[in-house]
Order: C-alpha cells, then structure tokens, then sequence
C-alpha cells in the first residue's frame, strides 16, 4: 500500500497549490436578504443591468455574554441574464445565495467630488426562500 500525504492528495486533486489559491482569487460568496427590488436599466447597447443591496447577518456573544446582533449592507450588480432574473424573481425581503467578484470604482459627483464604490458583480444567483415576497 502506497503512503499518499494530504499535499500529494491535494495536487492530484486539483493542481499546485498555487492553481488552488488562484481559483479563489477575488471570490465572494454571501446569503442574505434583498433591501429593496432591484433597480433595472438596460444599456446603449442592450444589455440588461441590476443593482440591488444585500444584508448579511451575524451573531456572537460579546465578552460580557450579551448576544449582539451586527448587519452588514453590500452593494451588488447584476449583468446580462443574471440581472433578468433579478429583475423577473427577486423583491424586497428575498432571501439569496450569491457569488461573484469584487469590483472597485469611482466617479466624480457633481459637487466635483471624487467618490470611491466597491460591488460585487454577481455571477451566480441561488434563490433560497422559495416563493416570491409580495412588495
């Protein structure tokens, strides 16, 4: 019987190392709840885009063993058909699993103002609550 140890394992089974940690490069994986309906607009040329917030929950015990509830908004768009099924399936309220990718922008406002945004540009769109909320 052959000795395999876990490094020697994990390369059969999915590259170097390095091949592992580059498929995780800049991956964002959340489940949380729709703030508001997505807002829809089609583009110039076409293409459909959502922008929608996300809220992620967290709980723990603080030192003194109070349970504290903290909520986290994150800023999400949607392209092409993913940003069609936002707009035809998701609402206020809906619960979802996504994954995409960090984006980081900015722009100038029109007070001349240079504002910086980080999204998440959503590849993957997992309704978990079932039914569609009512608004």
């Amino acid at each position: 019987m052959k000795y395999i140890n876990h490094r020697t394992a994990l390369k059969q089974q999915h590259g170097t190392k390095r091949n592992i940690m580059y498929a995780l490069k800049n991956k964002v994986q959340l489940i949380g709840n729709l703030g508001n309906a997505p807002e829809v607009k089609n583009t110039e040329n076409g293409k459909k885009l959502a922008r929608f917030s996300v809220a992620t929950k967290e709980t723990y015990r603080s030192r003194t063993g109070e349970k504290v509830s903290e909520t986290t908004w994150h800023n999400l768009v949607a392209w092409g058909k993913t940003a069609e099924i936002a707009e035809k399936y998701l609402a206020k309220g809906s619960e979802v699993a996504i994954e995409g990718k960090l984006i980081n922008r900015n722009y100038t406002d029109k007070d001349g103002i240079k504002r910086y945004v980080t999204e998440i540009q959503v590849s993957e769109l997992l309704m978990m609550g079932g039914n569609k909320p009512t608004a």
